[in-house]
């Protein structure tokens, strides 16, 4: 598909993405590098957390769920829980059923929507939150070693203005459909 038949792009978008220097930015244009760096430099930092979690057992399709889990307080919705971590709802249910087969989380049926499913860690789960936030720290003070605590905080700071951009944009187009 050609940009400018993109419904949410103008041809003035397409324009100075193809002729930047026309509106004052080089081809070196920090703008124009972000995205493609940030997807680069994001399938490296998941390599690397893979790698690291690989020596506890676990995959980036097993332990998101779980420090996700954790972090939400436990017993939260099987919907809820694919809606974090950013998967369809039965890619999440084979993920849970593994990770149950392991005995890492349990599942039940939540008192208040009979219909709906309540995912809680075990202990066992609880153990592995513990490996997972241990080999997590190595690798994230190894890689965050050349920042100081105040540049970590103005790239979160940044994040989460992308983010909430994000959302917002994601709530436009989903008021339009």
């Amino acid at each position: 598909m050609r940009l400018s038949a993109h419904p949410f792009l103008d041809k003035k978008i397409e324009f100075k993405l193809f002729a930047p220097q026309l509106y004052g930015m080089s081809f070196e244009s920090h703008r124009l590098r972000f995205g493609l760096q940030l997807v680069g430099f994001a399938r490296r930092w998941r390599r690397e957390l893979d790698h690291r979690l690989a020596a506890v057992g676990l995959t980036d399709a097993t332990w998101a769920p779980l420090i996700h889990l954790h972090e939400s307080g436990d017993g939260i919705s099987q919907k809820d829980l694919a809606a974090l971590v950013g998967i369809d709802g039965s890619s999440l249910v084979r993920l849970l059923d593994m990770l149950a087969g392991r005995g890492l989380i349990e599942r039940r049926t939540d008192e208040a929507d009979r219909r709906a499913r309540l995912v809680f860690l075990t202990p066992a789960g609880h153990e592995a939150i513990r490996d997972i936030r241990g080999q997590l720290l190595k690798a994230e003070t190894n890689m965050l070693a050349d920042l100081t605590d105040d540049e970590i905080a103005a790239i979160l700071e940044a994040f989460g203005k992308i983010e909430r951009r994000l959302g917002t944009a994601r709530d436009r187009t989903e008021n339009v459909a």
